[in-house]
């Protein structure tokens, strides 16, 4: 008898079905997978990044731009100082505005807006008159009817109110006095203490200056009253044809109204339309052409509603 057959093991096979690779060629299919695999990996990955975004050119700064001229440095500026003289001082800024804009960005070095000597100073609250007893140099009689006997300012504010009250005349609005011209120091102490008195202290801040810090001790301010047969007091100025026209046309001559209402809240006094301001013709004219309403605003100051003390 025929012995039976033994069963065979089986041939192992390839982990790949199929017949068995050579090392080498299965080394090498397997870096190609490898590598199709990394650039399909790379192309998603390419394919969510965001663009980038375009930088903007900045714009090369220019260093070497031209430095602000200082009007102080002219010679007609330094003379005209040198002489006293306002108008061609501020003529020689190149006018009203161009003082003014000089002056609040700070390229005005020969102003100082605390002088009393010059028609652009500025008192108020938070200001005093540096020193607080000054007294203009010269002083001339108004060329108007008075009712008190502080009837004088400096030279040109006479000049230039002599000349308002003629164009009003010649406006036929009617005729213009004045009430108070220049005060001194002890006036003003004497007429404060009396506010002071009648009214106490708050109201009398409201409406009247402490010593050291009136513009009636400049010199350049003056209060003035409607006048026909009569003159009328200060309180009655206020919607009179005179008022009207001062207010309108006072710049034409040098002045503004120094307290409007508009400005309360800068100055810290109550309106006066009889209390007008010299600052020269042509100050005034960058005044009304700018529409400012403060000495404060005009030059670039901070309010002063109240006394630091």
């Amino acid at each position: 008898m025929y012995a039976a057959p033994q069963p065979q093991h089986a041939e192992s096979r390839s982990p790949i079905h199929g017949p068995a690779l050579p090392i080498g060629l299965a080394i090498t299919a397997l870096g190609v997978l490898l590598s199709l695999a990394g650039a399909s990996d790379a192309s998603t990955s390419a394919a969510v990044q965001p663009e980038p975004l375009a930088v903007l050119e900045v714009p090369a700064v220019d260093v070497g731009a031209t430095p602000a001229v200082d009007p102080c440095a002219d010679p007609a500026v330094q003379q005209a100082l040198a002489a006293g003289d306002d108008a061609a001082t501020v003529a020689g800024f190149g006018g009203g505005e161009s003082f003014r804009a000089a002056v609040v960005a700070g390229n005005a070095p020969c102003i100082a807006l605390d002088d009393p000597a010059h028609s652009w100073v500025v008192v108020n609250k938070a200001r005093p008159l540096v020193p607080m007893d000054y007294a203009p140099p010269v002083l001339e009689p108004l060329p108007m009817q008075t009712t008190t006997s502080a009837n004088q300012v400096r030279p040109e504010v006479a000049a230039a109110a002599g000349e308002l009250a003629q164009a009003a005349d010649a406006a036929g609005v009617g005729q213009l006095g004045a009430n108070n011209g220049y005060r001194s120091y002890g006036l003003q102490v004497a007429t404060y203490e009396s506010y002071v008195e009648d009214l106490g202290q708050a109201e009398a801040d409201a409406g009247s200056a402490r010593p050291g810090h009136s513009e009636h001790q400049t010199g350049l301010a003056l209060d003035v009253v409607a006048c026909g047969g009569g003159c009328g007091g200060i309180d009655g100025f206020g919607g009179t044809p005179q008022s009207d026209w001062v207010a309108a046309h006072g710049w034409e001559h040098g002045f503004i109204v120094r307290y409007e209402t508009v400005g309360t809240g800068a100055t810290g006094y109550e309106p006066e339309p009889w209390h007008i301001r010299y600052i020269g013709v042509d100050l005034a004219a960058a005044y009304h052409d700018g529409g400012f309403h403060t000495l404060e605003e005009f030059f670039g100051l901070p309010a002063a509603p109240d006394y630091p003390h």
